[in-house]
């Protein structure tokens, strides 16, 4: 079994115990997910199996896209509503739309975040959560995110009584970044404290919800003996331009891990190369040599 599946992580269960499920629906070993998701976090979760393992990385790199809520008025340890509140304003009045859109656009494009402390990042070799827990705050590294397009969802709302207004957003982003820390990041820009109240990955590596199965339903398709539920390798690489190899290519070149010659193709890119139609390796140009280099090799999908 090689292929992608585009799960729908439900709330309350973590990355990996998907990842443990799944290996005993599937009945094996060689599954990965492509970007963890908190248990309080719902929605696409692209798990790769088999020859697929080999994508993680590439799927993970690819741009996330979140719809999610932020909540004005609060703050709390781990910026979302899990935590435990360490700071409270109470608004006697909505924050504007001209200043809410303001922070949006202000936001969008590259911009730099802190991890948060309870977060899986490793410092000195110990995750970051692991010292959060015994209450030690320790310094953490800066890192380089894009934020390619962040906009407001609908008309915010404001309670009166509790003196919080929520605001609902999407928000497409890079690899890496942490949509909780944004929405501190939000609040932070208009002078309040803030977090993440809710937020749903609304797309991964090319999957959107609407493509997505619940664990529930491989179960059942597993048990009728179908795989509706796994994408092909070739359909996950179809954006990549393909080169059919010939019998020669084949036997004396990427069966043995070779270089290849092909004058015609477009060195821009990567390039995929098939047997009978069967991505077998993904090929880069190395312009020191001049020819055709293998990059990924996955010579057992089938």
């Amino acid at each position: 079994m090689n292929g992608v599946i585009p799960l729908q992580k439900e709330i309350g269960k973590t990355s990996s115990d998907y990842v443990y499920l799944l290996r005993k629906v599937l009945k094996t070993k060689k599954i990965g997910h492509t970007g963890t998701l908190d248990p309080l976090v719902d929605g696409v979760l692209p798990i790769c199996v088999g020859q697929a393992t080999k994508l993680v990385n590439t799927l993970t790199n690819s741009p996330k896209e979140y719809e999610g809520e932020i909540t004005l008025g609060k703050m709390t340890t781990t910026e979302d509503r899990e935590g435990d509140v360490v700071k409270e304003v109470k608004l006697s009045e909505p924050i504007a739309l001209d200043d809410i859109n303001r922070v949006f656009v202000k936001m969008t494009g590259p911009l730099k975040q802190i991890p948060p402390m309870f977060s899986a990042v490793k410092v000195n070799g110990r995750k970051l959560y692991e010292y959060a827990r015994i209450g030690q705050t320790v310094e953490r590294p800066e890192r380089d995110i894009t934020i390619y397009s962040f906009s407001l969802l609908g008309e915010p709302s404001f309670d009166l009584e509790t003196g919080e207004q929520k605001i609902k957003f999407h928000v497409r982003c890079s690899k890496g970044t942490y949509v909780r820390t944004l929405a501190v990041q939000f609040g932070a820009e208009l002078g309040l404290p803030a977090y993440m109240s809710q937020l749903t990955r609304t797309k991964s590596a090319g999957y959107e919800l609407s493509q997505t199965f619940k664990l529930s339903e491989i179960e059942s398709m597993v048990k009728s003996n179908r795989t509706d539920f796994l994408q092909s390798i070739d359909d996950v690489l179809s954006d990549v331009p393909r080169h059919e190899l010939t019998d020669e290519e084949w036997t004396i070149g990427v069966l043995h891990g070779g270089f290849l010659d092909l004058p015609q193709a477009d060195t821009s890119q990567n390039l995929r190369v098939t047997r009978e139609g069967i991505t077998k390796a993904i090929y880069k140009f190395d312009k020191n040599r001049n020819t055709w280099i293998p990059d990924m090799m996955l010579l057992k999908n089938e």
